[in-house]
């Protein structure tokens, strides 16, 4: 037993988390559960220290970051539409003339004094988008718990709950958490094995504007968000806590709630505000949210939690990765300190449902698109805003959505680029002169499309592009045709757009974005470092696939076949890709790339990953100078930086590699890189939720590619994973897979199809079954099209870029919709 020493202050605030020591010893539920249920669970000998110690629940709307401390627990609330400031768009009706003279500057190669212009006059205007902010906090007190044995914390991700429990005095406590995906209310459940034990106050706090005052037997908080670089205000919330006891009682007034020897004490809370979408605030926050806790108050805690668990693992079942055998015996920040060092494939496993996990806890088809943190935020102003990056760190947030089964949860995505493509046409018309829209590299709940952060990072006008991406892989993947004709305008708008602004470089007269930066990087470094560019390889490549995807959903939708003409045109003028002096992919049109650069961007590989453009088998070239770019840039980088180099490598096929890079993800934070903090989110640092979803997507493609032309059955399966199975990853054109491997080869392979249609497999072994015909000519179904790209430019003998293409095995397989086809591989 450990004493906790506490100050009567600090047993008595409700404004400060408590952190408590207790025992290392696991609690009683940690050695009762059977091994399948530790399998999906993050679990603490120990309260939370900080808040990246604390577990994450959600249901899209609320967020709620439980700390698990003794004495006076803390559950950190977020609510997905409370942002600072309110209706706008930061638009610069000045900035035509001076992209025109910056166009005019980089035709020249005036590099340097093209920076200056675009620093001094196109940096943003009125503000740089509104923050992402926290409500407040839930305050739960224990008088006099200050020394308790056998402590454990908990988050069990297959069934979204959390839990603490440890024994004080003779007596197990135990507390339960959920946020109802079904009813939208967070609950907290109190029990203890001996009847009337259970007494706590309970309180709201928010450090935001705010009032405190009771209502019958309701703590109300009223709140609004913060004004924000001369912006003011528009959000108002409500927060509404409820208990509902079991033996003993409780009294409510505006100091808090008390509950007096209970058996049990519920707490149910409502979060609510008065956003309605980017341009209305009309609603009433206090009635919303009443609604929705009178609702849940009516239902049994059992009642609420069967529905809550009914819907989520309607989406988390989906999935199953098995990769070798359970050790969960040490607290989950103890295995990841381990982890590079000791053979613990299972968390891998555990971090990849993990990402599913917090995917289906931020986003949800009604609410808000996962932002920066996904809905978890502590802070006023969190980091960057917490708001959308729309250059890399939003994509990032859904490159798992498809794969792993969660295609639904795209919604707020696809929500948020229609209402981008409204408020993108100001941009595109008052700043750019051109019809369609357009926005720049960040993005907020009011769809600010202008510059945000300045030129140097933020005069970047291909974010449409890359989000109608988004919008393509979502029709190959479900073969939705009134998805896709729904949004084929949007699509449309954004190829307009370029359409009307690229412009003839001189040297080659290719046609190219300009001005533009490859994201927040510079070809020119020191004190007057230049990032403002005509021509990089990522916009290239975006425009590229933008009109690529637009030529072949002309096609499916039958329609607009003299724009898609328009559009062929005007795709054989981009710049083709270049390979550089060191063998390497080029950044930039000019060979200026630095084998010395460790830069944590990796724009202009755009097309290896999540691009689909450069291929081991179409462009092996391409194909070895990209590797070549990325083996130069390093592998030590922000944790984000890592998940997206984990897809990369998983591209490039070399699974160890992306393993190797998976280990370097998972592992203790530290000032050189990024890594994991101990309740497994992915730090920048600091958090950044975009690290955890991409690791999730990288796993799946060493797993699972289909992006190529065929289905690529275990890609680049790393070494450790001698042996496991995965069973429901989706592949373009609606195939569902599932797989089993042993001493690295494949021994069953299930293939379910929800499309019909021919499914063509590529596999490093051979597949030894009658039914599965080796494959002849092109792939016939239209969902595994791959679109001809222009040769490459090199600057080196083509000789030094050879590859050694792996030997690999294509066969076709002639599939019904609605039938599984299983294979037991000799």
């Amino acid at each position: 037993m450990i004493k906790i020493n506490l100050s009567k202050g600090l047993l008595i605030s409700m404004l400060f988390c408590l952190t408590s020591v207790v025992l290392a010893q696991p609690g009683k539920s940690q050695q009762a559960l059977k091994p399948n249920e530790q399998r999906y669970r993050l679990w603490y000998n120990k309260p939370a220290a900080n808040w990246n110690e604390a577990l994450p629940i959600g249901n899209g709307h609320i967020g709620g970051m439980v700390f698990g401390n003794v004495v006076q627990e803390r559950i950190q609330l977020n609510e997905g539409t409370i942002w600072g400031g309110g209706p706008n768009n930061n638009l610069d009706s000045a900035a035509a003339p001076h992209l025109t003279e910056v166009r005019s500057l980089l035709t020249q190669k005036k590099y340097a004094e093209a920076q200056q212009v675009a620093n001094k006059y196109l940096g943003p205007k009125g503000n740089s988008g509104m923050p992402y902010q926290l409500a407040g906090n839930l305050y739960i007190q224990f008088p006099g718990h200050e020394e308790v044995t056998r402590y454990s914390r908990d988050l069990d991700i297959a069934k979204a709950v959390a839990t603490v429990s440890y024994t004080y005095k003779n007596v197990e406590y135990k507390r339960e958490y959920f946020t109802s995906f079904t009813d939208n209310v967070l609950l907290v459940r109190l029990t203890a094995n001996k009847p009337r034990m259970v007494s706590c106050q309970i309180n709201l706090q928010s450090p935001l504007k705010q009032r405190l005052t009771a209502t019958n037997n309701d703590l109300i908080l009223a709140g609004s968000g913060s004004d924000h670089e001369n912006q003011q205000s528009k959000i108002r919330f409500n927060i509404i806590a409820r208990t509902k006891i079991v033996g003993g009682g409780s009294t409510t007034d505006s100091s808090g709630i008390r509950v007096q020897n209970a058996d049990t004490a519920l707490i149910y809370l409502s979060i609510a505000t008065n956003f309605v979408n980017y341009k209305d605030v009309s609603a009433q926050p206090y009635q919303r949210a009443l609604k929705f806790l009178d609702a849940a108050y009516k239902k049994r805690f059992n009642e609420l939690c069967r529905a809550h668990l009914k819907y989520y693992q309607a989406y988390f079942n989906r999935v199953h990765l098995n990769l070798g055998t359970l050790n969960n015996s040490q607290p989950t920040d103890v295995r990841i300190q381990k982890f590079a060092t000791s053979r613990d494939p299972q968390l891998a496993e555990l971090y990849f449902q993990f990402g599913r996990y917090l995917l289906i806890s931020s986003s949800q088809p009604s609410s808000q698109p996962a932002n920066l943190q996904g809905i978890w935020n502590g802070e006023l102003k969190g980091p960057w805003d917490s708001k959308y990056t729309v250059n890399i760190n939003t994509e990032m947030n859904y490159w798992p959505s498809e794969v792993t089964q969660l295609t639904e949860l795209n919604a707020p995505l696809f929500n948020m680029i229609g209402e981008l493509a409204e408020t993108g046409k100001s941009s595109a018309k008052v700043m750019y002169g051109a019809r369609g829209w357009m926005l720049h590299h960040n993005t907020d709940i009011w769809r600010v499309t202008g510059v945000v952060d300045g030129a140097f990072w933020g005069l970047w006008p291909t974010a449409n592009a890359w989000l109608c991406q988004h919008l393509w892989e979502h029709y190959l993947f479900t073969g939705d045709r009134k998805f896709l004709q729904q949004y084929y305008p949007v699509m449309k708008g954004a190829a307009q757009y370029f359409i009307d602004v690229l412009q003839k470089e001189p040297d080659h007269g290719w046609l190219v974005v300009s001005p533009s930066v490859s994201p927040e990087h510079e070809y020119i470094g020191g004190r007057n470092a230049v990032s403002v560019t005509a021509g990089a390889t990522m916009d290239n490549q975006l425009v590229f696939g933008l009109f690529s995807n637009l030529i072949n959903a002309s096609t499916v939708l039958n329609t607009d076949q003299t724009f898609a003409d328009t559009l062929k045109t005007l795709r054989d003028k981009l710049p083709p890709m270049q390979v550089g002096q060191y063998g390497q992919l080029q950044e930039w049109l000019n060979d200026l790339d630095s084998k010395t650069d460790n830069h944590r961007h990796v724009s202009h590989l755009y097309g290896l990953f999540p691009g689909s453009q450069i291929s081991p088998f179409r462009q092996p070239q391409l194909f070895t100078a990209a590797r070549n770019s990325l083996i130069y840039r390093g592998d030590v980088s922000t944790g984000w930086s890592m998940a997206w180099k984990i897809n990369l490598w998983a591209r490039l096929l070399d699974g160890n590699h992306a393993y190797k890079l998976i280990k370097d993800q998972i592992s203790p934070v530290s000032k050189q890189s990024g890594g994991t903090y101990p309740n497994l989110f992915d730090a920048h640092p600091p958090f950044q939720i975009d690290g955890n979803f991409g690791c999730t997507s990288g796993i799946a493609e060493m797993l699972l590619q289909s992006h190529d032309g065929a289905i690529y059955l275990l890609p680049a399966l790393p070494d450790e994973w001698e042996q496991g199975s995965i069973s429901g990853l989706m592949a373009r054109g609606g195939f569902k897979i599932g797989i089993q491997w042993r001493n690295h080869r494949i021994y069953k392979l299930s293939v379910y199809s929800t499309l019909g249609g021919q499914c063509r497999l590529r596999s490093n072994q051979m597949l030894n079954v009658k039914t599965l015909k080796t494959a002849r000519g092109n792939n016939t179904n239209p969902y595994f099209k791959t679109d001809r790209i222009s040769k490459p430019v090199l600057k080196i003998p083509a000789m030094q870029l050879a590859y050694n293409q792996p030997e690999s095995w294509l066969y076709d397989l002639h599939t019904q919709p609605g039938k599984t086809y299983t294979f037991l591989i000799k």
